[in-house]
């Protein structure tokens, strides 16, 4: 199997799913060939060599058809293309007959942030647009109208070229929520699978300790306004009876976390922490907060959550609605409604028995659905369907007026 990421320059979960897929293939027999880039090489690149690299980068198709070419794997999964590997990866791989499977990890093939979000809010202004105009008015991607513009042109180009309904044999959505969106957006619906994310951190091991103090309440994440911190924050000082708070993350809305921790001793950043700590704050928590205002696609802090025994007070954002079970593993509170956070936050701080049967509920779904055993056997029969696809593609006929392939002249 062919695996291809572009890594971003601030590490998020898209590179945490590439990393654990592959590993996960791997630990089964399977043969994985990465071809990866960085986005930190974006520094060294003219503006218009980025751009026109965005588009159809030609050095990324050749060197996908040499490995494909010399190596013969069975498969191309790509994660993420955007900017420097470019789309031209679906077609060294569709002409050199293999089959390609694409994880779409937020929604960059119909908004130029990925995120569906604008001026702190949820917006769907270019879905199903032909050109999406409306980001680069806006300049939604980095606040550069040069820069949207380039994205928007990417867009355009292989919407008109017909890359996403030719080249990709099957688009992974990772949950019901984001595949209705996809389709909101053109993508072909019988090309679009749902399959979730997956974390191995509490397979072997037990849920958090039932007798543990478990005396605050956690968020994990990137702070920025569209993960809620703004909610966030002002539910913990407007609102009385809540447990502590702990923050871990960082982000451009840092200033103000430290900010409301120094005014309110309820609230506690603790900076950046890795893996393990994480698992450890959490293993000592009452609940996992996530108070998103954007749509969220499956965040893995969810079930790094679930597998620690730890239900999750979430927004009713995107898809955490169809992740967390109001009641039986979370509670679900409307989003940007601080008063409403802190309702559900109170009703956790004064039922704690309550809090732990969520909990020992979502141990139990995480053990049902997002293991690494259960997701291997969901990604080997995406691989299938895709083997499928291609073969019953070799058998149509070729239409008359196809665009050709190749990149931009």
């Amino acid at each position: 199997m062919l695996a291809i990421h572009n890594y971003y320059q601030q590490p998020g979960g898209e590179d945490q799913v590439f990393a654990a897929e592959t590993r996960l293939l791997e630990a089964r027999g399977d043969e994985v060939i990465r071809y990866t880039t960085h986005n930190d090489r974006v520094e060294s690149l003219h503006s218009l060599d980025l751009a026109r690299k965005t588009i159809w980068n030609e050095q990324s198709y050749r060197a996908l058809a040499d490995i494909i070419r010399d190596r013969r794997p069975d498969v191309m999964h790509a994660h993420n293309t955007f900017p420097l590997i470019s789309p031209a990866a679906y077609a060294a791989a569709q002409d050199g007959g293999i089959p390609v499977v694409q994880t779409l990890h937020n929604f960059r093939l119909l908004c130029a942030n990925g995120l569906l979000f604008r001026n702190g809010r949820v917006c769907e202004d270019c879905i199903g647009r032909t050109i999406p105009w409306p980001g680069v008015v806006h300049r939604c991607y980095r606040g550069s109208l040069a820069a949207s513009a380039v994205v928007a042109t990417m867009l355009l180009y292989h919407r008109a070229r017909g890359t996403w309904q030719r080249d990709v044999d099957v688009f992974v959505a990772t949950t019901d929520f984001a595949r209705t969106k996809l389709i909101e957006g053109g993508l072909p619906p019988d090309k679009i699978v749902v399959k979730p994310n997956f974390v191995e951190w509490g397979v072997d091991s037990q849920a958090a300790d039932d007798e543990a103090e478990r005396d605050y309440v956690l968020y994990v994440g990137r702070l920025s306004a569209e993960k809620g911190i703004r909610t966030l924050l002002a539910a913990w000082n407007a609102s009385a009876g809540l447990l502590p708070l702990r923050i871990a993350g960082d982000g451009p809305l840092k200033d103000e976390v430290l900010r409301a921790a120094a005014d309110n001793p309820l609230i506690r950043w603790l900076g950046y922490q890795p893996a393990a700590e994480i698992q450890q704050l959490l293993r000592g928590a009452r609940a996992l907060v996530l108070p998103s205002e954007c749509y969220e696609m499956f965040p893995l802090v969810v079930l790094e959550a679930f597998s620690a025994g730890v239900p999750v007070i979430g927004s009713r954002s995107g898809s955490l609605e169809s992740i967390i079970e109001d009641g039986k593993s979370g509670l679900l509170f409307t989003a940007a409604d601080p008063a409403a956070l802190g309702e559900k936050v109170r009703w956790a701080s004064a039922h704690r028995d309550s809090m732990l049967s969520m909990g020992r509920n979502a141990r139990a779904v995480y053990l049902e659905r997002y293991t690494g055993a259960v997701n291997y056997q969901l990604l080997r029969a995406v691989y299938a369907r895709a083997a499928s696809h291609r073969v019953e593609c070799r058998r149509e006929p070729a239409r008359a007026g196809e665009v050709l392939r190749g990149g931009p002249t």
